[in-house]
């Protein structure tokens, strides 16, 4: 009978509000790190984070303070850590003035680092520590350590790194964290390095803190789950100093689906908190982002919207409704019929195989201008179409509209009437009066009459993006007293009323020819 074994607990600590914070141009406000926290260890149910560098301003100890009296009414303050430094009392102290319970206590990890930067030796650098940790744990605080330059440290001066921890190793220290702080390791240097360091140091709980300068973070991530790492480092939306520290999301999605990994947190909260990183932060997230970017649930070729209108083949573990998102099914160039199906029936339409054939027609071709189309602006393309008649009387072959400030409009246009080629110009109030009066300047030739314009509606998709499409309903009161709407649909609402009149236009002209 084999044994079944349970899958290994990983947790994760998610650095946005600290490291994440290191980030080019992003400085979060008091209330905006406040709600980032609630949000991660509330809806997200992150095991851990880090909030904050102490003795860095009054503002910032302010907010750290606001950030532990809400965790302790809640019983998550021990899930509240921030970053001290080596300098004895100080940086305890203003943690525990903030009312934390956990400082990370950034140490260097590369004997360069401790020559260099510290002028120090590796004797006095960890008598030192010693010295803060001993302050910190009798002020009721747990510590974790930060062996800064760590992956550089193991590579350059291994002996440095072995001789730091066989020092610290016991004196109280709770998390051993390493960080590639340069992002400078692969996947074959994570496990060799941190399965030793895991096994010279059994009894010992190691965090990995990875960063993305080779893009390669994720990948390291993997690789230090395998050599026995139990805790991650991580930041939403890949937020940090350079190419920034490894993605939650990703981490969270890959330790779960591919290596069987047991996690603390909600995935239906992902992309909630991500959105709410990427408006404070101003940092905006790649439309094709793993999990969280704008598109990566849309299927554009219609092939595979074909798959999976007939059985889901194009369907793998990484579903939408994991993480509180739908499918969607692009509209373009590339659509096919299953495409427009799909849209059909989110939107609840049905419609006859010809004009499905019709309204899918319509949308190659506009997608073929590049034009953007969205569920929303389906409906217009529909009702555009199916209103549609055969009417070719009149055809607009160029139209350019000229506007400027406080002048009147312009506008030239080039039309086929019936087979004969005709130019004209008109000026007007604004774009669509100048269209009228060269429109008009046309049809007089002919003894035609434009009818009276009664109503003029200008809509866009609910929601309303700026390059939208836009639908325009013109009323007109026909010489026998008769009222007809005529529908223009086009990302400019002038063109829009343009295809609207050269439809009445096409309709009076129908009735002349009978």
């Amino acid at each position: 009978m084999a044994l079944m074994i349970e899958p290994r607990h990983i947790q994760l600590m998610d650095t946005t509000l600290r490291d994440g914070e290191q980030t080019q141009g992003v400085s979060f406000s008091a209330e905006e790190k406040s709600a980032i926290a609630r949000a991660l260890l509330k809806s997200l149910n992150v095991d851990r984070i880090e909030v904050a560098s102490a003795c860095v301003s009054e503002g910032e100890k302010k907010s750290v303070t606001a950030i532990n009296e809400w965790a302790r009414q809640e019983g998550l303050d021990g899930r509240i850590e921030v970053l001290g430094f080596v300098d004895h009392k100080r940086s305890v102290d203003w943690i525990v003035a903030t009312g934390g319970r956990v400082i990370n206590l950034l140490t260097k990890g590369s004997e360069k680092h401790c020559r260099e930067q510290l002028g120090n030796t590796l004797e006095g650098h960890a008598a030192d520590i010693c010295t803060t940790v001993e302050y910190a744990l009798s002020q009721g605080l747990m510590v974790n350590v930060y062996l800064e330059d760590w992956s550089n440290g193991y590579k350059d001066s291994r002996d440095y790194v072995f001789g730091l921890m066989d020092r610290i190793r016991a004196i109280g220290i709770t998390h051993f964290m390493l960080p590639d702080t340069l992002g400078v390791m692969a996947p074959d240097e994570v496990y060799d390095s941190l399965r030793d360091m895991t096994s010279r140091y059994p009894d010992l709980q190691f965090d990995f803190h990875p960063h993305n300068d080779y893009g390669l973070a994720v990948a390291n991530v993997m690789a230090a789950v395998q050599a026995g790492v139990s805790s991650i480092h991580c930041t939403v939306n890949c937020l940090g100093e350079r190419a920034g520290n490894v993605s939650l999301a990703e981490v969270a999605v890959v330790l779960r689906d591919k290596m069987n990994m047991q996690l603390s947190i909600d995935e239906s909260s992902i992309v909630k908190v991500s959105k709410m990183v990427e408006n404070f932060s101003g940092k905006w997230i790649p439309d094709n982002a793993p999990i969280v970017g704008g598109n990566v649930f849309t299927q554009t070729a219609g092939i595979h919207a074909d798959g999976d209108h007939k059985g889901g083949l194009y369907v793998s573990r990484l579903t939408p409704e994991r993480f509180a998102r739908t499918r969607s099914y692009a509209l373009g160039k590339m659509s096919g019929k299953a495409s427009l199906i799909k849209n059909l029936e989110a939107l609840g339409i049905t419609l006859s195989p010809e004009n499905q054939a019709k309204v899918l027609a319509r949308i190659v071709k506009m997608g073929d201008s590049k034009h953007q189309i969205t569920l929303d602006d389906l409906p217009f393309i529909i009702a555009d179409v199916m209103e549609s008649k055969d009417y070719k009387h009149i055809k607009l072959l160029d139209c350019t509209i000229n506007s400027q400030l406080n002048e009147s409009s312009r506008v030239d246009i080039k039309v086929d009437l019936q087979g004969q080629i005709h130019s004209a110009s008109g000026e007007g109030n604004g774009g669509f009066d100048a269209f009228i009066n060269a429109i008009q300047s046309v049809l007089t030739d002919k003894g035609i009459t434009l009818p009276q314009l009664v109503d003029y509606e200008v809509k866009i998709p609910k929601g309303g993006n700026t390059n939208a499409l836009t639908e325009c309903i013109v009323t007109w009161r026909t010489a026998a007293n008769k009222k007809i709407k005529t529908r223009g649909v086009h990302a400019n609402q002038v063109f829009a009323a343009v295809l609207a009149t050269l439809r009445i236009i096409n309709i009076q002209l129908h009735e002349i020819t009978m």
